[in-house]
């Protein structure tokens, strides 16, 4: 028992240290600059409008109206392609097969 409970405090101050050190650097990182396409900078000004509208003097259902749009100028940004998503599932069994082979 005290066996166990030295190697998980061993682990749990080695895992601390490894998060100082990432904290401790100073150096920016070079940003690279994305070139957004226009049909998703139009999507994202429509966007940046709502969010600036005064929605006090609104209606319910003109309320109503502009969720809905926002929900969908969101949805269409996200299925834009911008990326390739892998499952958890996808990415254990990945590992697997690499260690395996």
């Amino acid at each position: 028992m005290k066996k166990t409970r030295l190697y998980l405090m061993v682990m749990m101050l080695s895992l601390g240290a490894f998060t100082t050190v990432n904290a401790t650097e100073k150096t920016p990182k070079a940003t690279t600059t994305k070139e957004i396409p226009a049909e998703i900078q139009v999507m994202l000004n429509r966007l940046e409008e709502i969010k600036g509208m005064d929605k006090s003097d609104l209606e319910r259902a003109e309320k109503k109206e502009l969720r809905k749009e926002v929900r969908a100028i969101k949805s269409e940004i996200r299925s834009s392609g911008n990326g390739i998503y892998i499952s958890v599932g996808a990415i254990l069994i990945i590992l697997l097969l690499i260690i395996i082979l």
